[in-house]
């Protein structure tokens, strides 16, 4: 038996109950009861580090207006990163779905093994993060990516804390950290395959993947990624 459904039917219970003698009850109880459900399905979304909650934090667009929504989202995207991407800094890329991805490579937001942002990378996600506040209706999937040198362990490890680091940034400057998913996938997802212990640039990077939040199909949005290597 589902662990959460006696939780959601006792909630609903005690709801109704508490708004009895409320002649707003049926409002205010609907409200409720749909943030428990999006929480409860929210949560059954396995993956990333994060707080997945579907339809309780942020709203669904209606299918046929997504593409409109993606395509001026990243255009904003593009102007307002247009000097990073001419220095090859980061890359914004369209994905099925009409997800987006922005691909920012580590070596100019991290010191070679270290999961601090630098400080002169700081103006970049600040940018990127004040365009996600304004485009509210999707879910913000974090990835950390390193190159084959190391042990699978200690790449693992720094993908997970590189993406801690950028997705607490994103928060610290305004993105609910309920929208944001952290994922490390260390050396799986080579961006340039290379033999192993070799120190490829290329593939030390973290990828920001948007996933809109679709009515009808919100869960989807919480999923993790697809593959995003080369």
């Amino acid at each position: 038996m589902n662990m959460f459904r006696p939780l959601l039917i006792s909630v609903i219970a005690v709801g109704i109950a508490g708004c009895a003698d409320d002649p707003h009850r049926r409002a205010k109880t609907g409200a409720g009861i749909g943030a428990v459900v999006g929480a409860v399905i929210g949560d059954q979304v396995s993956g990333a580090r994060g707080a997945p909650i579907v339809g309780a934090v942020v709203g669904a667009i209606a299918g046929g207006a997504v593409g409109n929504y993606m395509d001026k989202q990243q255009r904003e995207l593009e102007q307002q990163l247009a000097e990073e991407a001419r220095n090859n800094e980061l890359h914004i890329v369209r994905l099925s779905g009409d997800a987006l991805k922005i691909g920012i490579a580590s070596d100019v937001s991290f010191d070679l093994g270290s999961a601090t942002l630098r400080p002169d990378a700081l103006d970049t996600y600040a940018k990127i993060a004040s365009i996600l506040k304004t485009y509210d209706k999707t879910v913000i999937h974090v990835v950390g990516h390193t190159d084959t040198s190391g042990t699978s362990e200690l790449n693992q490890n720094l993908s997970v804390n590189r993406a801690a680091s950028v997705g607490s940034y994103m928060a610290q400057n305004g993105v609910p950290q309920t929208r944001i998913r952290e994922e490390g996938r260390g050396e799986r997802e080579l961006a340039v395959r290379t033999a192993d212990g070799v120190k490829e640039a290329r593939n030390r990077r973290v990828d920001i993947v948007l996933k809109p939040v679709v009515e009808g199909n919100e869960q989807a949005a919480w999923t993790p990624p697809p593959y995003l290597g080369g």
